[in-house]
């Protein structure tokens, strides 16, 4: 079934469309997660603050992939803000990673998409592919985005190392572990945000889902990614009801399970 016949009979507009209280969930959703993170590490429960650090990685990444398609609910200065802040917090020049993300939904799985590569291997290869994968997402956007991407790419990666810098030379070891979780998050993302949703599938089932209720509420919805594809200015919040409106109308659609 073509896309264009998918959002004829899925009623979606209405979602995307925020209430106040959804729009601070989706603006802030990190940040306890980031408090009791770098709470433990200060204290030096290093791995009592994993999972945490993962849950904020997790979280961080459900606000800048809204932020990506403006569906945060909040005015474009405000998304960037949110985009720069988190590259300093997650070390990656987020904007890079917006640039690429839209072309892979511009040309997903295709000889264009450089975030889609690692759905083409095997798992394996995914995670062992991470670097390069962080080193093209930057080389790319750097070479193909235009004047305003490439200058807010460089500042970005300038105020991670900054903060990278300023971390280590005055030994702030809190910060230092959080530091070495977030290049590792990084450093996994291919396999993570990218294989994990992708995998083994072609231009008919674009991309996996989740229908499992616990699933979906420790991974924070991040796994409904067939619907995302289909319907991008979607913020991952209403998700779930888009989900249930999928299957009442195209209870035939083919649907791959992420996990």
């Amino acid at each position: 079934m073509k896309h264009v016949d998918i959002t004829r009979k899925v009623p979606w507009k209405d979602l995307t469309r925020l209430s106040v209280k959804e729009m601070l969930i989706e603006n802030n959703i990190s940040v306890p997660w980031i408090i009791v993170s770098w709470t433990l590490a200060w204290y030096g429960y290093y791995i009592w603050a994993l999972p945490f650090s993962a849950l904020f990685f997790l979280t961080a990444l459900r606000q800048v992939h809204n932020g990506f398609h403006n569906s945060l609910g909040t005015n474009r200065f405000l998304t960037w803000v949110a985009l720069f802040g988190n590259s300093i917090l997650m070390l990656a020049s987020i904007h890079a990673v917006k640039f690429n993300h839209l072309q892979h939904h511009k040309h997903c799985l295709g000889e264009e998409d450089i975030e889609g590569r690692s759905a083409k291997m095997s798992w394996w290869r995914a995670i062992l592919y991470g670097p390069q994968h962080m080193f093209l997402v930057h080389k790319v956007a750097l070479q193909k985005g235009n004047k305003n991407y490439r200058r807010t790419i460089i500042a970005e990666m300038i105020a991670a190392g900054l903060f990278l810098v300023i971390v280590f030379v005055f030994n702030i070891k809190f910060l230092m572990y959080h530091c070495i979780v977030m290049i590792a998050g990084e450093l996994l993302s291919a396999f993570f945000a990218v294989w994990s949703v992708h995998h083994d599938c072609d231009e008919h089932t674009i991309a996996r889902t989740q229908r499992t209720v616990w699933k979906n509420f420790v991974t924070y919805s991040m796994f409904y990614h067939l619907e995302h594809h289909l319907f991008p200015a979607v913020p991952t919040i209403k998700l779930p009801e888009l989900a249930q409106r999928i299957d009442e109308a195209l209870p035939e659609l083919e649907k791959k399970s992420t996990f």
